[in-house]
């Protein structure tokens, strides 16, 4: 295939870090060829972020780069293992995705360009290595609206549309297929060190190891002593995670498949399926249809978290003491009670109180999302909409409007916060008012991806090929509004 020599994304630097570890990690694969390409998706505001300015960058190149996959580098289907649903699965891997290249961001970080929907590898298991075209809408929604709220996530850089007929159990078939390209710090995950334990390789771990330290946490490569090193590094994914899943909770976010295999090493959110944001708050609210057991609830995200942390000491003992990786889980209910308690008194405008009186109002806020299952997204909304300087003089102004008062007033969680809450804004100089108007405005935008409104640009698409919503409600959710 003759290459664009004009393709900026054909001219990036690519770096072959993880290629340069050897074939014990990965497998060189071809990429699917298309009957069509269709490019329905460009993030414009990734571009700037790894050096090209999007005016000089056309749709036929990302065509190019992403949907005919012109290159002379080798694609890499990742080896990996993964407990799912708490069930260890050693029959896993890139199955319908590879590692299409590195680069450095601006930033001089390195970052992947992963793929998904590229077409067949070792790992498909039967599967036909596709990705639905909803899938691919579902996922660009899910990481444009997490990065606005504050959510550490990977972001599709592109989506194209490429005219096969797929058939899947969960959607009407024949349904529409897509390929889409990831952009995020690494696609190295959990289950990548469990493989390399249940295969024996000690060697591996280490190597592994070695390699995203001196990639991904490079400040420790300062530490003289390994085993010190070592430490410290899980230490720190394990503050990683833990705020993580407190950014996930904050936000009402559901990530519905929280196998080992879906957690990545440098504690970052990716692969979105069967993802929801809560309607009400409800511990027990589940996403995935399949998930009968509710292993993966809204409300146990932290608990699995934590356990896919523990999971994770297994292959790592390879190198790091037991007690060092006991001592570093120790702290996950701390990062993770302290970050989540942080993010939520944002969302009400607030910041730095006492520890008694942060955690007073968090409990008192969670008791009445809980008794009056108003719409979790709403209620923030709400107070960010309505939010008044004179709630800091009169009690009975908060939320006092009769259209969200219906059916609260009365409740006495409902009193009990708007008392606290008015208690702690008279706490608060005058001048500061300002601020806790302008982080609530920052951090509870107005447009949320609820179900109905996912299924509602979904309809356009599927009858009338009108992607007209889909663009109009990105743009709401990157402009925060």
């Amino acid at each position: 295939m003759e290459l664009n020599s004009a393709n900026p994304f054909l001219n990036l630097k690519y770096e072959p870090a993880l290629e340069n570890l050897g074939e014990d990690y990965y497998d060189p694969v071809p990429a699917a060829e298309f009957p069509q390409h269709i490019l329905r998706f460009r993030n414009d505001k990734l571009l700037p972020e790894i050096g090209l300015d999007p005016e000089k960058v056309d749709d036929q190149d990302f065509i190019e780069a992403f949907g005919q996959f012109q290159s002379v580098r080798p694609f890499l289907a990742l080896r990996y293992h993964g407990y799912q649903f708490g069930e260890y699965n050693p029959a896993l891997g890139d199955g319908r995705g590879f590692l299409y290249g590195q680069i450095r961001g601006i930033d001089g970080e390195l970052y992947d360009f992963g793929t998904k929907g590229s077409g067949r590898t070792p790992y498909s298991r039967g599967g036909d290595g596709r990705l639905t075209l909803k899938g691919g809408v579902r996922e660009v929604l899910a990481a444009e609206a997490l990065h606005q709220m504050g959510v550490r996530t990977s972001r599709c850089l592109s989506m194209i549309e490429t005219g096969e007929s797929l058939w899947r159990g969960d959607e009407p078939s024949p349904t529409r297929s897509s390929v889409m390209v990831r952009f995020s710090r690494s696609h190295i995950r959990f289950g990548t060190f469990e493989r390399l334990h249940y295969i024996g390789r000690s060697d591996l771990i280490k190597k592994l190891l070695g390699h995203v330290i001196e990639i991904y946490y490079s400040h420790l490569l300062n530490v003289e002593n390994e085993s010190d090193r070592y430490a410290l590094f899980y230490a720190e994914l394990v503050q990683k995670v833990a705020e993580l899943v407190a950014q996930w909770m904050a936000a009402g976010f559901c990530h519905a498949v929280l196998n080992t295999d879906n957690m990545a090493i440098t504690g970052e959110s990716f692969d979105y399926g069967p993802y929801a944001f809560i309607p009400t708050y409800n511990p027990a609210f589940t996403a995935a249809y399949f998930d009968y057991y509710g292993r993966y609830c809204y409300g146990y995200q932290p608990a699995i978290c934590q356990w896919n942390l523990e999971m994770l000491q297994v292959p790592l003992r390879a190198v790091i003491s037991k007690a060092d990786l006991e001592a570093g889980l120790a702290k996950f209910s701390e990062f993770y009670a302290e970050h989540y308690q942080r993010l939520m008194l944002r969302k009400l405008g607030l910041e730095n109180l006492s520890i008694p009186e942060g955690e007073e109002l968090l409990k008192s806020t969670i008791q009445v999302l809980g008794d009056t299952q108003v719409g979790y997204h709403t209620f923030f909304s709400e107070i960010t909409d309505l939010f008044s300087r004179r709630w800091r003089e009169d009690v009975n102004l908060i939320l006092s409007e009769p259209d969200f008062l219906q059916g609260l007033e009365n409740g006495e969680s409902w009193q009990n916060w708007r008392s606290l809450y008015h208690r702690i804004l008279q706490n608060l100089p005058e001048s500061e008012m300002a601020e806790v108007e302008a982080r609530m405005k920052r951090w509870n935008p107005k447009t949320v991806l609820l179900r109905p409104q996912i299924e509602a640009i979904w309809e356009p698409i599927t009858q009338e090929d009108n992607w007209e919503p889909f663009y109009e409600l990105l743009r709401k959710i990157q402009l925060g509004i």
